[in-house]
Order: structure tokens, then sequence, then C-alpha cells
């Protein structure tokens, strides 16, 4: 006897009273290949009627987190519900009604038929007629940093809509409270999780983000993601580069002394104590970064072995909760 497929498609909100009756009723309530359809609500915290609302529409699930805790937590909160609720396949949407939920079946084919563990939705980002050339650029830039730092080749990173198999909500573990798109992003990469993408539409924008107030702090928070995952999952990397910002000039330094030492009339008048003080702070500062770099990946495996453990124990939680058929 198959196992039946169910999906359950939560939806992390903050204050969306206005915004999560559309949100809801747009979703789709058959898709071909799933036998089970469910809605799940994270409430993070509102003090709008958000729970109120969608209890009144009928929505299957509803987790109040009682206070504001951000999308990270609220996201991760949705994630281990919907396994408790035996989900085979999750999809997150926004609450503002950002994301077509009409892609939704596209989104989730690729994970229905094995080709893939991770889908992203991408947005149309040049052509978004509510983007700004600075935003474009951004995202652009933005999402080529996080191919390089998650080895994928999704062209919108920051995008929320998304669908995970149950192996990868088994996998991931969320530990910015800013935002799940990158870290889940770089995490699923260096897992070694199948990452793809399909394009998607997006429906008139309802109101301003809530997770930055300005271009400058989303960058600075982003950029702070970015280089906290990247320390976590390849921090050889990360520290090796770094090391070399710095290893780099006090090798020239040295090359410099060395040649004005041997190569060229000696100056009784002349001094190299400031250029080699240069040189040993320069030196000393790269190789305790390449130091920090080698305990980094001897704590990424302890992480890994951590890790690994959890996820075991999840999957046998969750077997003699929903046993396989």
């Amino acid at each position: 006897m198959n196992k039946l497929v169910k999906l359950i498609i939560q939806i992390p909100c903050f204050n969306e009273e206005k915004n999560l009756p559309d949100t809801l009723s747009s979703l789709p309530k058959e898709i071909a290949g799933v036998d089970i359809i469910e809605t799940l609500v994270v409430d993070d915290g509102s003090s709008d009627n958000t729970a109120e609302i969608a209890k009144k529409i009928g929505t299957n699930h509803i987790v109040s987190l009682g206070r504001n805790r951000g999308l990270g937590y609220a996201f991760q909160s949705g994630l281990r519900h919907s396994l408790a609720l035996g989900a085979d396949i999750v999809v997150n949407t926004d609450g503002d009604n950002q994301y077509d939920a009409r892609d939704i079946p596209k989104l989730i084919a690729p994970i229905l038929s094995g080709k893939a563990d991770f889908v992203i939705g991408c947005r149309p980002i040049r052509s978004h007629p509510e983007f700004s050339p600075l935003k474009k650029a951004l995202q652009w830039f933005g999402s080529w940093i996080l191919r390089r730092t998650s080895k994928t080749d999704v062209p919108d990173a920051a995008s929320g809509f998304r669908a995970y198999s149950r192996e990868t909500c088994l996998r991931l573990m969320v530990y910015s409270r800013f935002s799940h798109c990158m870290e889940t992003l770089i995490q699923a990469g260096n897992a070694g999780l199948t990452v793809t993408w399909t394009d998607i539409r997006v429906n008139p924008s309802t109101r301003p983000s809530r997770l930055f107030k300005s271009i400058p702090q989303y960058l600075w928070k982003s950029g702070c993601t970015i280089f906290a995952m990247s320390t976590l999952y390849a921090p050889g990397r990360i520290f090796s580069w770094l090391a070399s910002l710095f290893l780099l000039p006090a090798f020239l330094l040295g090359a410099r002394f060395f040649y004005l030492t041997y190569f060229t009339p000696l100056d009784p008048e002349r001094t190299y104590l400031p250029s080699l003080i240069l040189l040993a702070v320069l030196g000393i500062t790269g190789f305790l970064l390449l130091a920090l770099g080698l305990l980094g990946e001897l704590l990424r495996t302890h992480r890994r072995l951590s890790e690994e453990i959890i996820y075991e124990t999840k999957v046998l939680t969750l077997n003699r909760k929903h046993p396989k058929n």
C-alpha cells in the first residue's frame, strides 16, 4: 500500500489580519500527485487579530508563539510542527500574499518527481515593476554572493516562496532570527541536498517589508547572516581568504626589505624598523586567522556529528509517530 502524500503550506505571520484572508483563499485545494493539503499559520506574536482571522477562515493548524520572535524562529517552528503533523512536503509562503499561489504545483513538482529536495520560487527580478534599479542591482549582487557561498545556482536567494521535502525539513536548523532565506540555502547547498529553482509570478505589493526599515539596514543584516553562516559551514575557506589579506602584504614587505638590504647600497642613516613592525603585525594576524580557520574546521566536524545525531533522533521520533507503509 502506497503512503499518501501530504502537503502542508505554512505561513509565518506577524500582524497580517488584512492580507491573510486573500493569502489563504488563493491557496490550491487540489494538486496532482498530492493526496492531502493542509494549511498551517504561525502567529509570530501578532498584536492584531491574525490568529482569530486564521481560525475563522478555517486554517487547519495554528501555532501561536506568544511574542514576536522573528521570521527565522517562526519559520523553524512551522517546519517542526509540519513534520509532527506528518508532512511529506512543506511549502513556505508569506502572509502578505506576495507570491502567486497558483505556482505551488510547479514549485513542488521537482520534489514529487524525486529530482530535487529543495525548490525556490524565483521572482522576475529584472522585470519586477515594484523594484527600483538599485534594489534590482542589490538583489542580483546578493544572490551572486549566495550562489558562491551555497554552491547553488539560485538567481533569487531572497525569495521566501519555497518547497521542502521531508528529508530537507529534517536536515535544516535555523540559527538566525532575522530571516531563514539565506541561511537555509547555505545549509542545504553545503549539506549535499539537491537544490533547484523555478520561475514564479508575484502579486502587487500590499505593504512595505517588515524585515528591514532601509536598504542599509537590510545590507547590514544580510551581510552579517552570510558571514556568520559562511564561517559555520566553510570556516577554512573564509579564514584563509581573510588571512591572505594580511599575509600577502606581509610577504611583499618582507621581499622589499630583503631586496633593499642585499641588492641596494647600504644607507647607514636609513631605518627599516617601521616596515618590520608592520610586517610582524600583518604576519602574526594572518597566521592567527589561519589558526582560527583550522579551529573552525575542527568545530565544524564536531557540529556535523551533533547535527547528524539530532537528525537521526528526529527520524526515529517521527517514524514512531508516522510509520512508513
